[in-house]
């Protein structure tokens, strides 16, 4: 199967567009492993009533109506602004599943920057701890999620909690 990115060349590319963490919040990228390996795009279209886009590149939806917040941040160390950025879409996306509105989280591959507001939001709709949050993401979007370590360390240390 095709790698991600070069710099991540042990990381599998995902295996489906998006997955569902608990009903409602869905995770996923841009992009995801055909049967053959190959890279396909995803492209959102009017599935979700809140689409949250870490990355973003042109053409890759949602559809003009869908709401949709873009907040562009690194997969890597974030500064002060960047993780005020993650706790405000994390509470934006727990206010969105409350509403009833399916949500999807979404970045590259769908596996760190994605992990981390959706990890953020879980503990904010109540029931799970950082640590919980992760092992779900895992083991319902894939072992690769959260493969960051840095986020790994900024859930555990626990993010200021989301407020919506």
């Amino acid at each position: 199967m095709r790698q991600v990115r070069s710099h991540d060349r042990e990381v599998p590319a995902p295996r489906s567009r998006w997955d569902e963490i608990v009903p409602g919040l869905w995770m996923g990228g841009h992009v995801w492993a055909d049967g053959s390996g190959g890279l396909r795009p995803v492209v959102p279209d009017r599935e979700f009533g809140l689409v949250v886009s870490l990355y973003t590149y042109p053409g890759h939806g949602p559809a003009p109506e869908v709401e949709h917040r873009v907040s562009v941040i690194p997969d890597g160390p974030l500064a002060a602004p960047q993780l005020d950025e993650v706790v405000r879409v994390a509470a934006l996306t727990v206010r969105a599943v409350r509403e009833g509105r399916p949500t999807l989280v979404r970045c590259f591959a769908g596996y760190n920057r994605s992990g981390l507001v959706t990890a953020l939001a879980l503990c904010g709709l109540g029931g799970l701890d950082a640590s919980e949050a992760i092992t779900l993401i895992r083991r319902r979007r894939s072992p690769w999620a959260l493969h960051n370590e840095t986020f790994v360390g900024y859930l555990l240390a626990g993010l200021p909690p989301v407020r919506a």
